[in-house]
């Protein structure tokens, strides 16, 4: 299985996402430039977080027209796993691959800390290895991580069961305790907290690494040859 580690300008989460995937994991992984046109060889592509063109109008709202867009909502179409972390969530918001916005932390401060994080839904093909109600340690690093929607969109948040994580505490005010949602496909999660910093106990926590597993294991059983 082969990971697209995607780089805008201002990208700063990206050597992360790659150390998680190539030395973690032990898939194969490659960054790529914000300008390419073909994104065809990779089987999941990650959106990482940071400060994409320095956060200039608002999180993710210029990366969302960078050229490598049409290839990310193209593979996300073809229904390949599209994971968005922090910066990333945002920018799949702003493309209008995930529904609702991402408006600034309650306290007005930048969050940089470990949190709690529920599993809400494990029946994703990020969240497969998961248990229902299994509370993970995985770091958050964000200034804009306030999930905001309005209430018919939240309603239909809860009918397909899209919330995939939520904070055990709310660290940032986001409505419902929203950590992370995926598309009604299934195929795209945005999420606040970053699994790719929690993928080995010596960084305080392994549980990320179980996302990326996840991952794996759901395209090995679609790409299994039935004799």
């Amino acid at each position: 299985m082969k990971f697209a580690v995607i780089v805008f300008p201002g990208s700063n989460c990206d050597s992360d996402m790659y150390h998680a995937i190539k030395d973690e994991l032990g898939a194969e992984a490659e960054y790529v430039w914000h300008t390419e046109t073909n994104l065809e060889d990779y089987d999941a592509i990650l959106l990482p977080g940071g400060f994409s063109y320095g956060d200039y109008l608002r999180c993710g709202a210029i990366a969302r027209f960078s050229v490598i867009m049409a290839q990310i909502i193209k593979a996300a179409e073809a229904g390949k796993p599209i994971l968005g972390v922090c910066n990333g969530f945002q920018i799949l918001l702003e493309a209008g691959l995930l529904p609702g916005a991402l408006r600034r932390n309650d306290s007005l401060k930048f969050i940089c800390s470990p949190a709690k994080i529920r599993v809400e839904n494990s029946e994703t093909m990020f969240t497969s290895t998961y248990e229902n109600g299994q509370v993970l340690s995985i770091p958050v690093a964000h200034g804009e991580g306030n999930y905001y929607c309005d209430a018919k969109t939240l309603e239909r948040l809860k009918e397909n069961n899209q919330i995939v994580f939520t904070y055990a505490e709310n660290i940032n005010g986001s409505l419902e305790n929203i950590a992370g949602i995926v598309n009604e496909q299934g195929n795209v999660l945005g999420m606040m907290p970053h699994p790719e910093r929690a993928v080995d106990r010596l960084l305080g926590s392994a549980d990320g690494l179980t996302l990326f597993q996840s991952i794996v294991k759901q395209w090995r059983e679609s790409h299994v040859v039935k004799a």
